[in-house]
């Protein structure tokens, strides 16, 4: 009887080894027609999905290639973007993903959004990069510094430490899965801005007289993005929107207008506020 289930097993498969099942699937296709793809086209909600996964994320899992035998090496790490968007890590020499890192530029980075239940039903995006070491000492690296800390402010006791240097991830592209049947592959244009170094230097500014004059505007907004307390301040801003900050929660805001335009800063701080009072 063995023999005979083993017949009809052989039987169930063709020559190249599929299954029925396989076959039936690929004669359904209209001959030559390669297989549905399972990502969806990129749209806008992909585009904010990317950016409140990315910009908010406080630490992401780093992916390296460990330079003794090139094998993937994946370690946790604190994490924060620039102005534009691109990741920003910071690292010991005495790590591995610090010397992965100066062997071999290609590496990746995991950032996901928690949930109950299945974690895969939840989003998680995939940046595929080369990471681009940040030279002490220059304005990028004082800009990077900052944005940083107002993120990781524990971070100051050894951020001007000689054997700890920043890399700022430059993305060649990125993987976004927002739950079960949202993939996307995205380009780089999809959740990276152009720099602007007026824009962003006006973005500070507009950050420090919210902390320093309206911290109840704060937040009114911070309520209005569903916190339950207050107590926020606003860490990083940028062109589309802003990260506020209480102890070590975080929470991603983004604009209704583009500060960009006219009104500046002002006038999408004002909008949000007035928003959330009616």
């Amino acid at each position: 009887m063995g023999d005979r289930r083993d017949r009809g097993r052989d039987q169930d498969r063709d020559e190249d080894g599929r299954d029925e099942t396989e076959n039936d699937a690929a004669a359904s296709r209209p001959q030559g027609e390669a297989p549905r793809s399972v990502l969806r086209e990129v749209d806008e909600a992909a585009r904010l999905t990317a950016r409140m996964l990315l910009r908010p994320a406080r630490e992401a899992s780093l992916a390296v290639l460990r330079p003794s035998d090139g094998w993937p090496a994946v370690s946790k790490t604190l994490v924060a973007t620039d102005f534009a968007g691109c990741p920003v890590i910071f690292v010991s020499q005495l790590s591995l993903h610090a010397r992965a890192l100066d062997h071999d530029r290609r590496c990746s980075l995991l950032a996901a959004r928690p949930g109950k239940g299945d974690p895969l039903a939840h989003p998680r995006i995939s940046i595929f990069a080369n990471a681009e070491p940040v030279e002490r000492g220059t304005q990028a690296a004082a800009r990077i510094r900052a944005r940083f800390l107002a993120r990781h402010p524990k971070a100051e006791l050894y951020v001007d430490f000689p054997d700890f240097r920043f890399f700022r991830l430059k993305p060649e592209g990125a993987a976004l899965n927002g739950g079960f049947g949202k993939a996307f592959e995205l380009s780089p244009a999809d959740f990276v801005e152009a720099e602007d170094d007026e824009l962003e230097a006006a973005g500070i500014r507009a950050r420090d007289h919210m902390n320093a004059d309206h911290l109840d505007a704060v937040d009114a907004i911070a309520a209005r993005a569903g916190a339950k307390t207050g107590g926020w301040r606003i860490a990083t801003v940028d062109r589309r929107g802003f990260e506020i900050a209480n102890g070590d929660q975080m929470r991603r805001v983004e604009f209704d207008s583009d500060p960009a335009g006219d009104g500046g800063y002002r006038k999408a701080f004002v909008e949000l506020v007035s928003a959330g009072r009616t």
